[in-house]
């Protein structure tokens, strides 16, 4: 049977099993607007599953960092960690979800500070350091320290300095067609963060579409995308934006200018790349000379010279795919990630 036929059975025993709730309540449908707009909480968007905040102060603000914790759908002490990207919340994950739970995981999903639900401080010192401390935190309330870790784009380089910085909690990491696979600070020029502010301040619908349409999707748009154009619409059209985009600057600029590339050779963990080789996403291409625009995220080159620094990696190319693979082709994405799942 097809992975895609079982979700909603998944779905169905995933429900049942949060945390005494009654099905009812804890699965709930993705995305649909109740009003126009969003606020910078995306109070009245609805994830899959039953979202919980972990409160915490840092750098002298309260903060609260949204996150899912999804029991396993049967009895098992496994544990996985998954680390959205920049232009998603951590709803997207939803069928990867599913299929971990059905597999004996269980799933902790945090949207990082700045991001989905979480706070979006109007001053905050964004790194990788400080978001990976942040989990580190979350995670350690939850009594979990030791787990499998997924990063997905952004997510890649955080779930990378989290391994960094806590190498004894990480007992495999995968790597979903992360960013930070060069030094793009190296290969063009700077745009501060009063310039990234104003390019975001000027953004609109149907920018956001194409891009994703350019960037994750080569071009084909499928009905089923439309549900990720969602969240950064609705902002737009919400009450915050100006909040949304100075986080939105502070995050590009915390990604260009922090570089894990140099340190992938001090990865302890076994490490799996799944790299869908179509993907040539790279930050401050926008802004590169056309010569350097075609060297850019040049993921087939990029993805194994990555996987020859990482002392016990595997690479795995998606044929044909893009930056979103878990989205574009589910069935495509899930069949190479169970195999190496539970792999040595």
């Amino acid at each position: 049977m097809k992975i895609l036929s079982l979700l909603f059975m998944m779905s169905l025993i995933a429900a049942c099993a949060t945390t005494g709730k009654s099905s009812s309540k804890a699965k709930e449908s993705v995305g649909t607007k109740e009003a126009k707009g969003f606020d910078a909480d995306l109070t009245q968007y609805k994830y899959p599953f039953e979202v919980k905040y972990f409160s915490f102060k840092s750098q002298e603000q309260d903060l609260k960092m949204a996150y899912m914790d999804i029991p396993a759908g049967k009895p098992s002490d496994k544990i996985i960690v998954l680390l959205h990207g920049k232009n998603f919340p951590g709803a997207y994950f939803e069928h990867v979800i599913l299929g971990l739970n059905q597999e004996g995981y269980r799933v902790i999903v945090p949207d990082q500070i700045g991001f989905g639900k979480s706070s979006k401080p109007k001053n905050y010192q964004y790194s990788f350091q400080t978001l990976s401390q942040n989990t580190k935190n979350l995670l350690h309330s939850l009594g979990v320290e030791k787990f499998y870790l997924l990063g997905h784009s952004m997510g890649g380089m955080v779930a990378t300095r989290f391994t960094l910085m806590y190498p004894e909690s990480v007992t495999k990491l995968f790597l979903v067609n992360p960013i930070g696979l060069e030094d793009w600070k190296t290969m063009t020029g700077y745009r501060n963060i009063d310039e990234a502010y104003k390019a975001e301040l000027a953004s609109t619908p149907e920018k956001i579409k194409q891009y994703q349409l350019d960037s994750y999707y080569d071009g084909k748009w499928k009905s089923e995308y439309d549900k990720w154009l969602e969240v950064p619409t609705g902002w737009l059209e919400g009450p915050d934006y100006p909040v949304i985009a100075w986080n939105a600057a502070l995050t590009s600029d915390m990604i260009f200018t922090q570089p894990v590339f140099y340190e992938f050779k001090n990865i302890k963990a076994p490490t799996v790349l799944i790299i869908g080789d179509r993907d040539r996403t790279a930050i401050g291409k926008a802004w590169a000379t056309e010569e350097m625009k075609k060297k850019m995220g040049n993921y087939p080159v990029i993805s194994k010279q990555v996987s020859h620094m990482i002392p016990k990696s595997k690479l795995v190319m998606l044929k044909g795919l893009g930056h979103m693979p878990f989205i574009e082709d589910f069935e495509a994405f899930w069949k190479v990630f169970k195999k190496n799942l539970d792999r040595k």
